[in-house]
């Protein structure tokens, strides 16, 4: 008897971890409205700019091209990684306030990249 307690409490311990686990990961995916980083990021001439939106997508903007790239984005810690919608893939770290990505250095900029 006091085994199959034991079991149904851990059990349930894990379940309620397990859910805890989820989510988080889907306040992270979806709950990116709140996340330091939205915003737009730009080169210091202007010409690369990525719009990291609220809802976990990004939009590069190149030169006079404002949809050159778009896709979805996750940040982890100061990390962030990018899936562009044909399938390439690129990542990117900030570091004290900077986006350091693809050999570029992008800076916080006001207003939007692309619309």
């Amino acid at each position: 008897m006091k085994a199959a307690c034991i079991s149904l409490f851990a059990a349930a311990l894990l379940g309620q971890t397990l859910h805890a686990q989820q989510t988080n990961r889907t306040q992270e995916t979806n709950g990116t409205m709140n996340h330091p980083y939205v915003g737009l990021w730009a080169t210091s001439d202007g010409r690369i700019r990525h719009e990291l939106l609220p809802n976990g997508r990004y939009v590069e903007a190149r030169g006079a091209r404002e949809r050159a790239y778009q896709g979805r984005y996750e940040v982890t810690g100061n990390h962030i990684d990018y899936w562009d919608d044909t399938g390439f893939t690129a990542d990117g770290t900030f570091i004290d306030g900077v986006l350091h990505h693809a050999g570029m250095v992008l800076h916080r900029r006001q207003g939007a990249a692309a619309r």
